[in-house]
């Protein structure tokens, strides 16, 4: 039976991490979900941890990855993830994100043409993160303690899925925790492969090109959260740049669909 809902896991090298995030999939209030690890690599470590356990959750799990590390390809592997999927409600987390147990009972019914669903997450101290991948649990992320420590934007953890807390509009897609449905993924031609460093192209290129094809947003903060392990970054400010500049030059030749995306995709 076709599940309802397709999480899309960006993962490289953090096999710790992965471990934390399923553990909080297998948890949620609602469980008609695949799940997709779109690991920009070849790692026979991820892949045999998959081997040994993926049977253990309640969900499947799909495995797509690189034949080769050539660097920053996150979207292209996004793209391959896309064709993987077997529903038509997407939904997309890095792999250092934690979802909160209600996560995927929020999504599920919010996903519907025309608009992107926009999450935020709480961003964990080092600190908090270091116990949390000691133990190897992710029982203290409900707990007040987490309100105690060196953590950020707590605010965005209070879970109250009623009415917005905010009548603030959500400042841009966040690639660490949005949705949106296939088929306007489709029409923009998925994700744009000329991005090769982190930062800009999975999400503020996105963002423009489906809200130029005629998308709105709809605010998921509060309601579906993600908690943000921390680690130093890993990316550079002048190739972060060099995005920028990438991404305006797009936008002034206006294209919304692009020219190296799904349809351009090779297959392995």
């Amino acid at each position: 039976m076709k599940p309802k809902i397709t999480i899309i896991i960006s993962y490289y090298k953090a096999l710790t991490n992965l471990q934390l995030i399923l553990q909080a999939l297998q948890n949620q209030s609602f469980m008609d979900f695949e799940v997709i690890l779109s690991e920009d690599d070849a790692n026979d470590e991820t892949k045999k941890f998959l081997s040994e356990n993926k049977s253990k959750y309640s969900f499947e799990i799909s495995h797509t990855f690189q034949k080769l590390d050539q660097g920053f390809r996150k979207n292209e592997m996004l793209n391959k993830s896309i064709q993987t999927s077997r529903t038509d409600k997407l939904v997309f987390i890095d792999g250092d994100c934690i979802p909160h147990r209600h996560f995927a009972k929020n999504y599920v019914n919010q996903i519907i043409p025309g608009y992107i669903c926009e999450g935020r997450a709480v961003m964990l101290g080092p600190k908090f993160t270091q116990n949390i991948l000691q133990s190897l649990t992710i029982n203290d992320l409900s707990s007040c303690s987490l309100f105690w420590s060196d953590s950020n934007k707590l605010k965005d953890g209070i879970y109250f899925p009623y009415f917005p807390l905010s009548f603030k509009p959500v400042k841009g897609l966040v690639g660490r925790n949005w949705a949106v449905c296939k088929q306007d993924l489709l029409a923009v031609n998925g994700f744009d492969m000329d991005y090769i460093y982190a930062g800009v192209g999975e999400d503020v290129d996105i963002e423009w090109r489906l809200k130029a094809s005629g998308l709105k947003s709809k605010s998921m903060k509060n309601k579906a959260i993600v908690y943000h392990l921390y680690h130093p970054k890993s990316y550079s400010e002048d190739k972060v740049q060099k995005n920028y500049e990438l991404c305006n030059s797009k936008q002034k030749e206006n294209h919304v669909k692009c020219l190296k995306g799904l349809q351009q995709l090779v297959i392995d």
